[in-house]
């Protein structure tokens, strides 16, 4: 869509060959291997990208872990480490956003959260209590940085079919999901990335502190 694009993770094999896919990309995407749990370095990283970019126009806080427990596995370092990969890191690579943003006269900063707090899942205290705090966050930036025409949404997705989801459902598991919602068919990730797409371009310029549910029905 035109737009220099970087990003960051920690999986640097995987994140490699992402790249080398994409180089015929008329600008093809950028990659800087970061822990966003180790904040200061994270921050560190988001310097050397708007400086390679000239600015940051968008923020995309997509990274998380959804691994599954129960409460009895819960320790005081696994609830602070969830919160850390969940959570900690969206608030922070906001903070370190802003000023180049507000240089720029405004942006637009997307966080993705997750239906599966609002259907109440099994296994998943730690994550759903992190993406339930995401949308409280969403509201909370969107209110202090308005004024400096900073948008802030969240990406609410339904089962949305990748690689990681194949980990734990059976072709019956599947079918039940597509049965629970309104829409046929399984929710793929150029589904969500059509609607952060949307969320960062001056067709959403007067869309901020809401929710965008893509979950073809699933409530």
């Amino acid at each position: 869509q035109g737009a220099a694009v970087a990003f960051v993770d920690v999986a640097a094999g995987q994140s490699a060959a992402l790249v080398e896919r994409l180089s015929h990309a008329d600008i093809a995407p950028q990659f800087i291997e970061c822990d966003i749990t180790d904040i200061p370095d994270y921050g560190a990283k988001i310097e050397t990208i708007i400086g390679r970019l000239g600015g940051c126009d968008a923020l995309i806080n997509n990274a998380a872990n959804d691994d599954r427990h129960t409460i009895a596995e819960v320790t005081p370092a696994y609830w602070d480490e969830r919160m850390a990969v969940n959570l900690k890191h969206q608030f922070f690579a906001a903070k370190a956003v802003i000023p180049a943003m507000m240089a720029a006269g405004g942006g637009s900063i997307v966080n993705l959260g997750s239906i599966s707090w609002h259907l109440g899942l099994p296994d998943l205290t730690l994550y759903q209590t992190a993406k339930a705090a995401i949308e409280g966050l969403t509201r909370s930036l969107a209110r202090e940085l308005g004024r400096s025409n900073i948008r802030v949404n969240c990406i609410v997705p339904g089962n949305v079919q990748t690689p990681r989801q194949a980990k734990w459902y059976t072709p019956e598991g599947e079918a039940e999901i597509v049965a629970a919602q309104c829409l046929d068919g399984r929710i793929q990730p150029a589904d969500i990335a059509a609607m952060a797409l949307f969320l960062t371009s001056d067709d959403a310029r007067f869309c901020t502190a809401h929710n965008y549910w893509v979950d073809a029905g699933w409530r």
